[in-house]
């Protein structure tokens, strides 16, 4: 049974703050460990601020990403370039960086991301902190019905037709489940009917059903402002 934590922010900058100090810690571990970004807007505040100064960690962290749109990596819309402030920051070595190469067919770069993911999870390497966001539709990561979490069955990572007509790649149920520390943090007003969902445990939510494998889950909301 999957244990849900919520803790609302009066304010957006409140939310930026606690996210900024989150990730810090988690990036100063001690130890083999990774964490896990999410895209969209609602994280970025929290990349820049930690990009602006010195980020002391352990040579064996490790950063992937819960998912990509297939779109060139220097994309405005790709989240991989929306957290370069963080990643240039840290300057990781490349085989600790691990990224979604769109570079490659969709199908391909699916596959690859697969095999990277399972080396990790094969690996001595915790993932501790895992970003995670809530669509206003119910979806997290790149997955978005219950199809997609269907056909992610077996899978470390797939590739998903987006609604809005873009591809993307995922990371499925089963890496979520080994993230340590699964937070979703999702700010905007429009998302209020997901978030009730989601606090009310709708198995027919995309998202919810994303994290069964989860022993804990934090839920941090901020329904104020847009992201």
């Amino acid at each position: 049974m999957t244990t849900l934590t919520t803790r609302r922010f009066d304010t957006r900058g409140a939310l930026d703050a606690a996210l900024t100090e989150r990730l810090g810690g988690a990036i100063a571990a001690a130890g083999a460990s990774a964490i896990m970004l999410s895209g969209g807007t609602t994280p970025l505040p929290a990349y820049r601020a930690l990009g602006s100064r010195p980020l002391p960690h352990d040579e064996r962290l490790h950063v992937l990403f819960s998912d990509e749109r297939y779109v060139p990596s220097d994309s405005e819309a790709s989240n991989y370039h929306q957290s370069r402030p963080l990643l240039d920051a840290l300057a990781l070595a490349p085989a600790r960086l691990l990224r979604v190469r769109t570079e490659l067919p969709l199908e391909r770069a699916a596959e690859e991301y697969q095999r990277t993911l399972g080396a990790l999870l094969d690996s001595d390497v915790r993932i501790g902190l895992g970003l995670l966001g809530l669509g206003a539709d119910g979806h997290t990561a790149s997955l978005f019905s219950g199809a997609d979490i269907a056909r992610a069955s077996g899978h470390l990572a797939i590739a998903v037709s987006r609604p809005d007509g873009m591809s993307a790649v995922s990371v499925t149920p089963a890496v979520i489940a080994r993230v340590e520390e699964p937070l979703f943090v999702v700010t905007g007003p429009g998302k209020r009917a997901a978030i009730e969902s989601f606090m009310a445990g709708d198995l027919t939510l995309t998202a919810w059903r994303a994290v069964q494998g989860c022993a804990r889950v934090e839920l941090w909301v901020h329904e104020g402002g847009q992201g």
